[in-house]
């Protein structure tokens, strides 16, 4: 396997721990298509590099197995789009003009987003709004994807947030992003779970808007 082809089963390794949670060698193996030699390589690289961490679970029949997952340090892998200057000037503005000016930010943040992707919205039905939706939050880092659910219901799940430390100190961004959604989709969007609140992903739940 030449160092092309390696890194880019890396890359796969990672993306899908990050959307999994845990997945078991075997479990990778099937995924992956390689030999259970190959993958357990990569797994053995990961941990070496402190990008990995696992725990024994016990089966039904035949020996425990290892569960693998992504430790805090692979997380800075994945994409993020801000610096340390974003929560530095954040915190000196708080501090210069109070908190509500810093909602006021998020919020003009909100409107400008609003205002770029709502052309892509229109004439659309629901569905096709939530994919193009999901299509604007990956090319954005977020690693969207969506299904629909039960009872007309779409679910769009986000599995890397580019703004994380920004959205733990700052619960009006995630507020924001809820808001934002609601105006593009013309629609009702609930978030049952929230990476900024420690859930693995984040989970939105979209349906028609009740008339």
């Amino acid at each position: 396997m030449n160092q092309e082809n390696a890194m880019s089963t890396r890359e796969t390794i990672l993306h899908l721990l990050k959307t999994n949670g845990e997945l078991s060698a075997k479990e990778l193996t099937g995924l992956l298509g390689l030999t259970g030699m190959a993958v357990r390589r990569h797994l053995d690289g990961f941990e070496k590099d402190g990008w990995l961490k696992s725990r024994t679970v016990k089966q039904a029949m035949g020996r425990p197995t290892a569960l693998y997952s992504l430790t805090d340090s692979a997380q800075q892998h994945f994409p993020r789009n801000y610096h340390s200057l974003a929560l530095d000037l954040l915190g000196e503005l708080g501090q210069e003009a109070g908190g509500e000016m810093v909602e006021r930010l998020f919020e003009r943040r909100q409107q400008s987003l609003y205002n770029k992707y709502v052309s892509a919205m229109e004439n659309k039905s629901l569905s096709d709004k939530v994919s193009a939706l999901s299509r604007i939050q990956n090319e954005n880092g977020y690693m969207a994807h969506w299904e629909r659910g039960d009872e007309g219901e779409f679910v769009l799940r986000e599995h890397n947030c580019p703004i994380a430390d920004v959205a733990n100190q700052y619960n009006h961004a995630c507020s924001c992003e809820l808001d934002l959604f609601e105006s593009l989709l013309n629609a009702d969007v609930t978030r049952s779970e929230c990476l900024a609140k420690g859930d693995r992903c984040c989970v939105y739940r979209i349906k028609e808007r009740e008339s």
